[in-house]
């Protein structure tokens, strides 16, 4: 079974070498505060309250003494330039009194700055999506679904999705790949290398010894543009980017959109479309969402069921990347055609689940296959994934080291799951699997429909 499985010492997602997520502070509805972007405003001079010499003791100083005047001018500059740039932070967040203040100031507040690359670059921010059953918050920092409100079964909304209150860790490298969009190519490639057309492509090797989810920077670190955003009863957002070739080492550029949107009040649909603009490029994207349906601050997600329309896996060898071979799934731990229990079995896979299963694409609705459903048998949430992609990869949290999250919460190993609709991992170098290559042309285009009801 050892080889059948292989043994996961590579991480999945970067374990993160230490709880490095900034905390903002708690806050009753820490999604209300819009978390604007990294940059801090600059301090309005206006807060300060340097009694400025009124003018006519002024022209009178000017009259009497100039070097004086010179010197209390000099002095006056210092004192303000001290006390701005010590200004403490806090002022990105101002109280109800500094607010309260602020209202009777005769002045405006100056702008903040434009962003320090190119002013056409968009500064971090947070959407909400209010669907009347459900409700999300969507970052355009890698189209990143940072807070999921689900009711229970007493109607009771809680958060489903693992993630932090700032947005600095999205953007910095230290959040494992918590809700976003993976890409260009999601997933492993063997050595962070392929073939295209005779051209051989190397690629970071950002997850030793091989490359993850679309190497250094992939689409889950990039600030994505906002094409259009619709609020009302079926709400939407609409991202775009426009990946260059040569990014991260992938030949070709690549036009990306990415819309979320709610249906029917319960339902999250993500649609997901590139289309390489003039050379063949392997495309592969996923939504790698953690989910915990009992809320994603309590504890860890062994006693969630999860059903699998997926009667095989591809094995993978001791660094996750595929043998090529595949597997059927019954008589083994992987067996999941009938809905079981995460933990039953997890400790008979080194490391835990960490796996790509093969979709049978059997049951359909509106043109999408069922890749998985998981209930919470706490909240009796229940969760039905539907998609149109050939994989799905399910993650059990494995190197979650106790990194902390919205409200302090501490995720620990197995604090959540992920079920990645994907094209197969290495795909690119397998000839066996589905072709992630798309030509000119051509339109790579994966949806999901993330369904809720209550068991």
């Amino acid at each position: 079974m050892e080889q059948l499985v292989g043994v996961h010492h590579h991480h999945h997602h970067h374990s993160s070498s230490s709880s490095l997520s900034p905390r903002t502070p708690t806050h009753p509805h820490p999604h209300l505060l819009r978390l604007p972007s990294n940059r801090l405003r600059p301090p309005d001079h206006h807060h300060h309250h340097h009694p400025h010499p009124p003018l006519h003791a002024v022209s009178k100083v000017l009259r009497v003494t100039p070097p004086f005047f010179l010197l209390l001018l000099a002095a006056v500059y210092l004192l303000a330039s001290f006390t701005i740039f010590s200004s403490p932070a806090a002022s990105l967040r101002p109280s109800s009194k500094n607010g309260a203040k602020l209202l009777l100031l005769p002045m405006p507040a100056p702008s903040p700055p434009a962003p320090l690359s190119s002013s056409s670059r968009p500064s971090p921010e947070l959407f909400e999506l209010d669907g009347g059953g459900i409700q999300a918050w969507i970052s355009n920092v890698g189209a990143t679904i940072t807070s999921l409100l689900v009711p229970d079964k007493n109607g009771v909304l809680g958060d489903v999705v693992l993630g932090f209150d700032s947005l600095d860790p999205y953007l910095n490298g230290t959040s494992p790949y918590f809700g976003c969009i993976v890409g260009r190519v999601a997933n492993r490639i063997k050595d962070g290398k392929f073939t295209l057309n005779d051209m051989q492509y190397s690629l970071a090797i950002n997850n030793p010894p091989n490359t993850l989810h679309g190497g250094s920077k992939g689409f889950d670190k990039i600030i994505w543009e906002v094409a259009e955003y619709i609020k009302g009863e079926n709400p939407s957002i609409t991202f775009k980017y426009y990946s260059k070739d040569g990014e991260e080492g992938f030949p070709g550029d690549v036009s990306v959109t990415a819309r979320y949107s709610i249906l029917a009040s319960t339902t999250l649909e993500l649609e997901m479309v590139a289309i390489p603009l003039n050379k063949a490029t392997p495309i592969s994207l996923a939504q790698h969402t953690y989910w915990n349906l009992a809320g994603h601050n309590s504890g860890d997600v062994l006693a969630h069921t999860v059903q699998i329309w997926g009667s095989q896996i591809t094995l993978v060898d001791e660094t996750s990347i595929p043998t090529g071979e595949i597997m059927p799934v019954s008589g083994t731990p992987f067996d999941f055609l009938t809905e079981t229990t995460i933990g039953s079995r997890i400790d008979q896979v080194p490391g835990g689940y960490d796996h790509n299963f093969v979709l049978d694409r059997g049951e359909v609705k509106s043109g999408f296959h069922h890749a998985a459903k998981v209930t919470d048998p706490s909240s009796s949430r229940v969760l039905d994934i539907w998609a149109d992609a050939p994989g799905v990869q399910l993650y059990t949290g494995n190197f979650l080291n106790g990194i902390v999250g919205k409200g302090g919460a501490v995720y620990g190993k197995h604090a959540g799951l992920c079920l990645e609709t994907q094209g197969f991992p290495n795909a690119v170098n397998q000839p066996n699997f589905p072709s992630v290559i798309v030509h000119p042309g051509e339109k790579y285009s994966h949806t999901m429909l993330f369904e809720f009801s209550i068991k």
